[in-house]
């Protein structure tokens, strides 16, 4: 991806946030020259990859396949010295695009629409192997707890939500023509590095061309600190 369409993306779910009165925390709005001078009392948001990040899933078109995505709170199933045992994000999903299937090994997550469009969640139970269960999805909505076929869409509008297990393979888009949506996601830790399984094998962290400065940085770009 070019700097320039991350920098875009950044501004436009800030827009998104403003719209809907989801005020950020502070360090979402540091510049990349404030971050040079945060030292190590901010090491939580480092280690824990809080902020700003954007995926394309390393498909090249973020225009269909994508999220932007903040982190805004996090532990750590990996380090003793953090001891949240849940995380918050928000996420971006434009009317028109899509995320891809995936389940987590561990983490347990409610997704909530939080604003905007009609959000759909595609839901399969998994199989040992990794691939689409045909078995009926097990599917926890606001209070509701019922069984349907695989595949199911579950309609999300603004305000409702839905609870997806672990081995619970789920795959997001939005209505035709409702808008983009602002999604919450409240869980347990998040670990992207080892608790994802894509149904078919995609990238995590765009590579970047640097076609201008960047606006804000992202999680994995933090400078290390120097006091």
């Amino acid at each position: 991806m070019k700097r320039s369409e991350i920098n875009g993306i950044i501004r436009e779910m800030e827009q998104l946030c403003k719209h809907f009165s989801f005020s950020l925390p502070p360090f979402c709005n540091w510049t990349p020259e404030e971050w040079q001078s945060k030292g190590h009392e901010y090491d939580e948001i480092r280690d824990n990859m809080l902020g700003w990040d954007i995926t394309d899933f390393g498909l090249g078109d973020f225009s269909k396949v994508g999220f932007g995505l903040i982190t805004i709170r996090n532990g750590n199933q990996h380090n003793p010295k953090y001891k949240k045992v849940y995380a918050e994000k928000l996420l971006m999903l434009r009317d028109g695009q899509t995320a891809p299937y995936h389940f987590h090994w561990k983490k347990s997550e409610d997704i909530i629409n939080r604003g905007g469009g009609t959000l759909i969640i595609t839901m399969y139970e998994s199989n040992p192997d990794g691939s689409l269960s045909d078995r009926d999805v097990l599917i926890n909505s606001d209070g509701r707890s019922y069984y349907a076929k695989a595949g199911t869409d579950v309609i999300l509008r603004p305000g409702e939500s839905v609870t997806l297990w672990p081995g619970q393979y789920h795959h997001f888009s939005v209505v035709p023509g409702t808008g983009t949506v602002l999604i919450g996601e409240v869980s347990m830790c998040n670990d992207d590095n080892t608790d994802n399984r894509f149904l078919e094998p995609v990238g995590r962290f765009p590579k970047i061309e640097e076609d201008e400065a960047p606006y804000r940085l992202l999680c994995n770009e933090y400078p290390t600190a120097q006091n």
